[in-house]
């Protein structure tokens, strides 16, 4: 079927999931924030039935409401990391990208072939003023990037149409937000400017316009097959060059690694001549990776059929059950779970078979599920679920409205805090207006012995590093071994409570956040004056409710920072 005709809708599809999917879609082009009127426009549904699926989303912890703003949420992110552990591409070969950046001082990537598009699986960047602006999950046309080339090596006759219909129906790469558009449309002259296998013709356009890329696609492809790797000479924007390889599994390409850079470090052709033998070092390290590794052990299913009944009685008709069953199909692939049969699917989610099977039906009509001898597995697709705008969010980010809705519920101060060498430093914070506040801002930084945060972090620590303990009130706590004594008390306790030893009149109460590993990465605190609260009443009132926030965010950690790195702020 042509790629330019939209495929009837099957009579067995759900509709509420169809509809679900359209403005999760809307709200990811949208980098994951857009008021619910705009989601009105941009879908075309009725106002009625956004706010539903959005109680619904939300219901799920996918999205989160703010004012009269949708807002993607981190745990939509487990959709794209159910593909992601199945595929077991990053589990198996990230480490092996990030060491290949740290040695070049390049950015590498990882990325898999989605029809006549790539999608980045792994991103290992360098922080530079020019620095790489695509993110995991971003959908990027083929031919203007140099794992597209090489994934082109692998097309038939069938994906060559559907490449030749897509660039007539969109010459300017409309339909490809993630990279500018083109500055001319598509002329298939089969022109060739430089020999160069899979780099860009030379501009015949003034500097501050892209070239004219693409129209030669099938020809420098074939130069590609022929030579093994690809050049891209700035073929997604003015300044950006990048060097790939394919990496094999089982005699095909599993995926595409490439090097990043920029003309102001490297030429194309410098790419090719210095970083291609370490690039070739590198993936033949891959590739006895993927030989050597062990069957994946299937993980744990998701079994979430229950919870969503559940739901809908809570609920009544502003939660769409059928939508949220139909997410959850999606979440029971995973580690050792790459291929499931219908009743896999029906027995790791609780579903019935037949609410199932019509699940995965709508799922391969939208293209995120693709089937074979009655096995399912999914696709890239599922990665343009949110995951692009969320591949970005900090520690900070996931910790802000968790910090807002404790503070609101307490009328106190709230912050989070890292470890910086002796001090801590505050990465979020929301304060209360009243007349007496404590007057901190993030990027503060105070001494961590004497703060209820550094306390939590440090008693984390195996040896941690006491600097000169100088008294800041009459109350702090400037004695060395009483100090150790303290914080193996609090290491015993689960939090910190300091009453005046920062400044006098203040009251404060933390406790740790802990990152995948159990290790403490942060710490988040309620700070008040010391007429608001008793010591006890802190403890009977305020530590519960600590406990709790930091527990959701340890929750959004782990799902966002399960295949990533998430930094600090």
């Amino acid at each position: 079927m042509p790629s330019n005709v939209v495929p009837a809708v099957p009579a067995e599809a759900v509709t509420p999931l169809i509809r679900g999917i359209a403005v999760l879609r809307r709200l990811t082009e949208a980098d994951g924030v857009s008021s619910l009127s705009g989601l009105e426009r941009a879908t075309g549904l009725a106002r009625s039935t956004v706010d539903r699926i959005m109680a619904t989303l939300a219901r799920m912890g996918y999205v989160r409401l703010d004012g009269r703003d949708a807002v993607l949420a981190p745990r939509l992110m487990e959709l794209g990391n159910a593909y992601l552990a199945a595929l077991r591409l990053p589990r198996l070969l990230d480490a092996h990208a990030d060491a290949l950046a740290d040695e070049l001082d390049e950015s590498v990537s990882l990325a898999v072939g989605d029809r006549d598009g790539i999608r980045f699986i792994h991103q290992a960047t360098r922080r530079r003023a020019m620095n790489l602006s695509f993110r995991i999950g971003d959908l990027l046309p083929a031919e203007r990037t140099a794992p597209g080339f090489l994934f082109a090596t692998e097309w038939g006759e069938e994906e060559w149409t559907r490449w030749r219909e897509r660039r007539a129906a969109d010459p300017e790469d409309r339909g490809f937000p993630a990279v500018p558009a083109r500055s001319r449309p598509f002329v298939d002259d089969s022109r060739r400017d430089e020999e160069e296998p899979g780099s860009a013709p030379a501009p015949a356009s003034p500097p501050a316009q892209l070239p004219t890329v693409g129209d030669d696609f099938e020809q420098r492809t074939a130069e590609v097959l022929e030579a093994g790797w690809a050049l891209d000479d700035q073929l997604i924007e003015p300044g950006l060059v990048a060097i790939a390889l394919p990496v094999r599994e089982a005699g095909r390409i599993a995926c595409v690694v490439s090097v990043v850079s920029h003309t102001s470090r490297h030429t194309a052709a410098d790419l090719r001549d210095t970083l291609l033998p370490r690039l070739r070092s590198a993936v033949a390290a891959m590739e006895r990776e993927l030989r050597e590794a062990p069957p994946a052990a299937p993980g744990a299913a998701s079994g979430l059929a229950a919870w969503t009944g559940a739901s809908k009685q809570e609920l009544g008709r502003e939660f769409i059950e059928s939508l949220a069953r139909g997410l959850t199909v999606i979440t029971a692939f995973g580690e050792g779970r790459a291929e499931l049969t219908l009743t896999d699917v029906a027995q790791a989610t609780g579903l019935a078979r037949a609410t199932a099977r019509r699940a995965l039906i709508t799922l391969e009509h939208l293209g995120y599920v693709t089937t074979h001898d009655r096995v399912f597995r999914l696709t890239p697709r599922v990665l343009g679920l949110g995951f692009p705008p969320l591949s970005r969010t900090t520690l900070a980010g996931i910790a802000a409205p968790h910090l807002t809705e404790l503070s609101q519920r307490l009328h106190d101060s709230v912050s989070l805090a890292v470890l910086a060498d002796d001090e801590i430093q505050y990465i979020g914070r929301v304060a209360t207006s009243r007349v007496m506040s404590v007057n901190i801002t993030v990027g503060t930084r105070l001494p961590a012995y004497a703060t209820s945060l550094g306390r939590v972090i440090l008693a984390d620590l195996p040896e941690p590093r006491l600097p000169d303990l100088l008294p800041l009130t009459p109350h702090t706590l400037t004695d060395p071994e009483k100090l150790r004594a303290e914080l193996d008390r609090v290491r015993e306790a689960g939090y910190a409570l300091l009453d005046e030893e920062l400044e006098e009149g203040l009251r404060s109460i933390a406790v740790p956040v802990r990152g995948r590993g159990g290790r403490v990465v942060a710490a988040v605190n309620v700070a008040m004056h010391s007429s608001r609260r008793t010591a006890e009443e802190c403890v009977r009132d305020v530590l519960p409710e600590l406990h709790a926030m930091a527990g959701r965010i340890e929750a959004d950690l782990r799902v966002a920072g399960r295949f990533r790195r998430v930094p600090l702020s």
